[in-house]
């Protein structure tokens, strides 16, 4: 057996083929030959450290990526890259790229994932598990020498110092000579060009950051020329999405749209803006306390009646909407103090249908030489204050006498309660009445001023029109005298 040393990559030579081939390769060089095929690691082996033994059968490899974007089969060069496709399959079997972000997208250049802080900094190789944290990273492998010549090309990020972990990118552009010598590559992409034009296409912010959350949802090993290792513990089943990913997240989610109009008519288009509108009318309203929930609705079987002569009563008003249907209630608003009519009413209905029948029949109709307006009402007050009784669902509960028997001696709390706030209403009855009235006081009191001022002011001009008169006559003396 014929063995050659490359750095902390052992090969056993086996075939006969193989090592008259390895006789004409130089020593200083990689044992670049085919049919290379990577074995299970030894338990004792340092780390980043492969034995690799010769296998002609099973010596290729795929993986399926699926992606919130679409699929993708990647094809590795197994003989060529030895240590980085045992890094990335086994990651692969470990379900540990599954969730992950493809955090940098470049157009025309490449999709960068394998973190899983999604920062750039994170992520760690399969040597890890292995060998504990001194082999988080490993050596990047050189040779043979390959270029970035199309797209589809997947590539190890170069950590620093030449040192591989778990992140990786695929090129989405040819000719990308710059990426060589730098990164290591790997494998390319053989099926799901169609999902690399989908991320060449994304938008992006200032810092290449795509603005749709697209991540990496499977991990399927399709052929595996590698023995898994007993150090190795492989998950039963792929991890659950945190609560950052899926409530704090602050890109587009899988199920939204980037363009929300898309596929709409212009009528579907205003709708939807005049119903947003409507909801921030209403956020607003809740915000300043008119309204105790924003998505509270108006009842739909009650009418509001405006236009109204003011001799019109709620009888009458009740008669002549009955016919429609049953009314439950029929009030006019009026004013508090002097009970005059401020010229609307509010309808309820017992049945909808019926409300939408008065609405469409009594708008513009002639009511004691008027003509009134009718529309659906659009105040939620009546949930709080109109008819009271309603909300506990039954009628008020009778009034209680207080009866001789001793053993309602301790019940009449509430009428001693009711004394004290019969006393607030009349205090503040008197305390409205001194206030009318010292405003009348002072409304008198200008006017009388107002009358004194005019009256002087009379005087004045009455004194002023005597005095030119005297003058113009004591003039026609003079003229007279000369």
């Amino acid at each position: 057996m014929l063995t050659f040393v490359q750095d902390d990559l052992f090969v056993d030579i086996e075939d006969e083929r193989v090592r008259l081939l390895a006789e004409l390769v130089h020593l200083n060089g990689l044992l670049a030959v085919h049919g290379l095929r990577p074995a299970e690691l030894h338990h004792g082996a340092p780390a980043g450290r492969v034995d690799i033994t010769y296998s002609p059968d099973n010596s290729t490899m795929a993986v399926l990526i699926e992606t919130t974007l679409g699929d993708i089969v990647i094809d590795l060069y197994v003989k060529e890259r030895p240590k980085c496709c045992l890094n990335f399959l086994k990651l692969c079997k470990m379900k540990f790229y599954n969730l992950c972000q493809f955090y940098h997208i470049d157009q025309n250049y490449i999709a960068q994932t394998g973190d899983p802080t999604s920062t750039g900094r994170g992520g760690e190789s399969i040597f890890r598990s292995l060998y504990g944290d001194q082999a988080r990273f490993f050596e990047k492998e050189d040779l043979p020498k390959m270029r970035h010549t199309r797209m589809g090309i997947v590539s190890f990020v170069n950590n620093g110092e030449n040192m591989l972990g778990s992140q990786f990118f695929i090129t989405l552009g040819d000719d990308l000579d710059y990426l060589d010598d730098k990164h290591t590559i790997f494998g390319q992409v053989t099926e799901g060009i169609e999902t690399l034009e989908a991320l060449n296409e994304q938008l992006t912010d200032d810092n290449k950051k795509p603005f749709k959350d697209i991540r990496i949802a499977h991990t399927i090993v399709l052929n595996d020329p590698f023995e898994d290792s007993p150090r190795i513990k492989y998950p039963s089943r792929s991890p659950s999405p945190t609560y950052d990913m899926l409530v704090k997240s602050d890109q587009i989610a899988l199920d939204e749209k980037e363009n929300e109009d898309e596929g709409k008519t212009m009528e579907e288009i205003e709708e939807e803006m005049k119903e947003r509108e409507m909801a921030e009318q209403a956020q607003i309203l809740e915000i300043v306390g008119d309204l105790r929930h924003a998505d509270e609705a108006p009842p739909d079987n009650v009418l509001f009646v405006c236009k109204l002569n003011p001799v019109t009563t709620d009888e009458d008003l009740e008669i002549i909407f009955s016919r429609f249907g049953k009314i439950k209630c029929c009030e006019i608003i009026r004013d508090r103090r002097t009970k005059a009519s401020l010229q609307y009413a509010f309808i309820e209905f017992d049945d909808p249908k019926a409300c939408e029948q008065a609405y469409f029949k009594m708008d513009n109709v002639l009511i004691d030489d008027r003509r009134i307006h009718v529309d659906f009402s659009q105040s939620v007050s009546k949930n709080y204050t109109w008819d009271k009784d309603k909300r506990n669902n039954g009628p008020p509960p009778p009034k209680r006498s207080r009866p001789d028997d001793d053993r309602f001696e301790k019940q009449p709390k509430r009428e001693q309660q009711t004394e004290p706030r019969r006393k607030r209403e009349d205090s503040r009855e008197n305390d409205s009445r001194r206030q009318d009235s010292r405003r009348d006081e002072r409304r008198r009191s200008r006017s009388r001023e107002n009358r004194r001022g005019e009256d002087d002011d009379r005087g004045h001009r009455r004194k002023n029109r005597s005095r030119s008169r005297d003058r113009s006559r004591e003039r026609e003396k003079d003229r007279r005298r000369r």
